[in-house]
């Protein structure tokens, strides 16, 4: 019996499934059940379901209670397969997998679905064309072939294994949701904004600071209308170019300090106010829809509900449920680890490999003891602070640990040269499009909640374009900040496996931070875990190394007090 498995929807609502062999084609008769979970359930040996995509499968399953332990998403692969090959952009669903091989016309990914705010779970709905049984595992085997021919066939495996378990992971934090108390949320709204009025206007406190800052400047202005507040302090004789808060906060202008506030406090209105604790928080859990590997650089994003940036004050409403605890995980100076891992720098790996501040570590050997300088330094030779004081320090940090900063500095030049750039894992930073287009390098310019991409996001301004130096600065960052995503997937693969033997429940994800949702008691089991977790991901990932990837974890009942 083989541990392989296809599976796929019919189209009576039943599902196909057929046993695979080690070359990833059909070693058995195909079967038709009624009913997916049903089917996933009578056969607890098969270690791998093999399907077309995890959200359109998976959701369903959890739903009755089924849980799989592995699976591998085609069309997740195909989009790993394709930017190896310098394809990114291309269609990459199963059909158009399947018309490339077959050398056909090739059909186009359907458009991207929107968020459903406060849906149960947004990803029911199927996406793309179902295909047959057969013709899947077609696809399969000739993506098995395809692993087979890049440069190191293991290490891709890993990387399409744990993007698989990311969709996993993704579609049960949907499921789950994360713990929130929407009394606390209404309260900490009413201490910032004060009361609301009727017909949706702007609440108390935000219309009290918008007329100190009309008065102030000695006529009505909208601070909610950069224009607006421009002109008005341009008629002070002030001349700025944005109303950006560090741009505002250094004038001498009695407009500035109810202004800076105004804007933090309309951001929270907008961003976090009692319209989107009602669109998106139900029956004391906020569910927006993880979306694994949502960036070119395999960091996740969110489709609707702004998951990734929850403002510190409004954290306050992330509560664990009576008896319940979150541990809050974070990884502890990751991106200068990574680095020491894939660049294999014997100083910088010795640094990297004590479970002490790296920065002070690198200071007491490149910069007289100099901490914030040393994490200029690093910092800046990851995300490309090569000009005047970064330049200085990039030469003190290149004389330390030359093969560290010579690893980024090559990719930096085969980004100018428009060359392909890959994590440790195989992940493939996109060559620049000729056109300009970012679309066509399949690059997002934003993510699906439309908050603008940043460097932070796996995004660098104008990398697509004819900007050389961009496209450099983008690849310098992406093979450390990239390989950092190849390693978190498989914490949360490991860290996934040790829950499920507990009640406690993975509930939020991000970069370089976890939360788990516990039992009291179990709260010492997850600290542990986590902790196994990162020395497992860290052997898989980048081999046997000194390097170390400690995190600082917090147990609290509330989100906010974790900081």
């Amino acid at each position: 019996m083989t541990d392989r498995w296809v599976l796929a929807p019919a189209e009576d609502g039943g599902v196909e499934l057929a046993p695979l062999g080690p070359d990833g084609l059909l070693a058995g008769p195909v079967l038709r059940e009624a009913d997916a979970a049903e089917a996933v359930r009578r056969r607890p040996e098969v270690a791998r379901w093999v399907w077309r995509s995890t959200p359109e499968i998976y959701p369903r399953l959890l739903a009755a209670g089924v849980r799989v332990e592995r699976c591998y998403d085609i069309e997740d692969a195909e989009t790993l397969l394709l930017g190896h090959a310098g394809r990114s952009g291309e269609p990459r669903s199963a059909a158009a997998a399947l018309a490339r091989l077959r050398g056909g016309p090739v059909p186009p990914d359907p458009p991207q679905r929107s968020a459903e705010p406060g849906a149960q779970s947004p990803l029911f709905e199927p996406q793309g064309a179902r295909l047959p049984l057969t013709d899947l595992a077609e696809v399969h085997a000739d993506q098995q072939r395809r692993h087979d021919a890049t440069a190191h066939p293991d290490r891709m495996r890993l990387l399409t294994a744990a993007e698989s378990a990311g969709m996993l992971v993704a579609a049960e934090m949907n499921r789950a949701g994360l713990p929130w108390s929407a009394e606390t949320h209404r309260r900490v709204l009413h201490e910032l904004l004060g009361d609301r009025y009727a017909g949706g206007g702007e609440p108390r406190r935000l219309a009290e600071l918008a007329d100190e800052v009309s008065a102030a400047f000695g006529r009505r202005v909208r601070p909610d209308l950069p224009a607006d507040v421009i002109k008005a302090f341009a008629q002070a004789g002030i001349r700025i170019k944005s109303t950006r808060r560090w741009e505002i906060e250094s004038l001498d202008h009695p407009a500035v300090k109810p202004l800076v506030e105004y804007k933090k406090l309309y951001r929270i209105w907008v961003a976090h106010g009692w319209s989107w604790l009602q669109d998106w928080v139900r029956n004391g859990r906020f569910r927006p829809e993880f979306l694994a590997g949502g960036t070119v650089t395999g960091r996740w994003v969110t489709n609707g509900g702004g998951a990734l940036q929850i403002p510190k004050v409004i954290r306050r409403a992330v509560v664990a449920d009576p008896g319940w605890r979150l541990v809050v995980a974070d990884a502890d100076q990751m991106e200068p680890r990574v680095l020491a891992a894939i660049s294999r720098d014997p100083g910088l790996m010795e640094v990297a490999g004590r479970e002490s501040d790296l920065y002070q570590s690198v200071s007491d050997r490149a910069f007289s003891g100099d901490r914030a300088q040393a994490k200029l330094a690093v910092l800046g030779a990851v995300y490309g602070q090569t000009s005047g004081d970064g330049l200085k320090n990039l030469a003190a940090l290149r004389r330390r640990f030359p093969k560290a900063v010579a690893y980024v500095d090559d990719a930096a030049r085969a980004g100018e040269e428009g060359r392909l750039v890959r994590t440790w894992l195989g992940r493939t930073c996109p060559p620049a499009a000729g056109s300009g287009d970012a679309e066509e390098a399949g690059i997002p310019q934003d993510d699906p909640a439309g908050a603008p991409a940043s460097a932070e996001d796996g995004w660098v301004p104008g990398y697509a374009s004819g900007n050389t130096r961009a496209r450099g600065r983008f690849a310098r960052n992406f093979v450390v900040q990239g390989s950092a995503a190849d390693w978190a997937l498989l914490l949360l693969a490991a860290l996934r496996r040790s829950c499920a033997e507990m009640a406690a429940e993975l509930v939020f994800f991000q970069h370089d931070e976890v939360i788990v949702h516990c039992p009291e008691e179990e709260a010492e089991a997850v600290v542990a875990a986590i902790r196994e977790a990162s020395l497992l991901a860290g052997r898989l990932t980048f081999g046997e190394t000194p390097v170390r990837f400690p995190f600082t974890t917090a147990v609290v009942e509330c989100y906010a007090d974790a900081k």
